[in-house]
């Protein structure tokens, strides 16, 4: 079920948007070589508390009920695309990272997600972030009343098909609102249907994943991190968006 919202309930979720942009700038911060996941998952976890929130994403039920997601936020290194899990493993020069982080205030969740680099990256990963991300921005550009869902997909896949990265099928982005993940689903590549027509007060994450090689992936044994199959770098870039009249509104922005 789709759910529009008010101009009140969208205001209550950029309080959660601005906890999630606090966290990525806090995580920015201290990512650096020799610093563990878990530190940085810890830093995380005590902003969104101290902000009032609740971690999204710890808790959250995956493909097998006996393991929950166990961290506040997901860290995913290099060939791992999404839902890398933080622990004692610590950051090294030359490492993609990507960081995924939620937070819900008052009922209310926010999603974002922004892929680093530590050090000097060769100039395609630096390519490969910069149009994940420039992909991400086309996609919210598309958001506007009257599109389709298939528009922003369009937009997104557009960018990757410049370059030929590969563009990740399996996971797509979403609506959200009281819960982190609501219809309608937003995939990042065109399917060749429209989808739902969009109206203001629909509130959407949207996230490219984009790969240096193909879009296969692979769930590893802990049931939650997902990597390239073929051991490409990958990226990924998220903002929670509400569509309006008056255009795209970011809800994650700083």
């Amino acid at each position: 079920m789709v759910i529009r919202k008010s101009r009140a309930e969208i205001e209550r979720m950029r309080r959660a948007g601005r906890v999630v942009a606090e966290v990525l700038d806090r995580i920015e911060a201290e990512l650096q070589p020799g610093v563990s996941t878990a530190h940085l998952d810890a830093i995380a976890e005590a902003h969104i508390r101290a902000s009032g929130g609740t971690p999204s994403f710890k808790g959250y039920p995956g493909i097998n009920p006996r393991r929950p997601f166990p961290a506040s936020v997901c860290i995913s290194i290099d060939d791992e695309i999404v839902h890398g899990i933080p622990g004692e493993r610590t950051i090294r020069a030359g490492q993609i990272v990507s960081v995924d982080a939620g937070a819900i205030v008052d009922g209310w969740h926010g999603d974002g997600a922004r892929t680093f680099f530590v050090g000097e990256p060769s100039p395609a990963v630096a390519e490969l972030i910069d149009l994940t991300r420039e992909a991400m921005l086309a996609g919210i550009a598309a958001a506007v009343p009257g599109n389709h869902i298939e528009d922003i997909s369009a937009a997104v896949e557009a960018v990757a098909a410049r370059a030929g990265l590969g563009v990740i099928r399996q996971f797509v982005g979403h609506g959200i609102g009281t819960e982190m993940h609501e219809e309608p689903q937003i995939p990042n590549f065109r399917t060749g249907r429209p989808g739902r027509k969009l109206e203001a007060g629909l509130c959407l994450a949207i996230e490219p994943m984009f790969t240096l090689g193909g879009y296969d992936t692979v769930i590893k044994p802990d049931d939650w991190t997902v990597v390239t199959a073929d051991g490409s770098m990958a990226a990924h870039f998220e903002h929670s968006i509400a569509v309006t009249d008056n255009g795209p509104e970011i809800l994650t922005a700083p």
